[in-house]
């Protein structure tokens, strides 16, 4: 693996992170509105 590849990779593995924590928290949000709404 060259340094280019592994620098694509990091840069990948960075995008997942934060499209796993955008994830995470839209999941949290769709939580709370279905529990302020009653609909657990």
């Amino acid at each position: 693996m060259g340094t280019s590849d592994a620098a694509k990779l990091k840069g990948l593995e960075d995008e997942s992170r934060r499209l796993k924590k955008l994830l995470a928290k839209a999941m949290l949000d769709v939580a709370a509105l279905k529990d302020v709404l009653g609909k657990n």
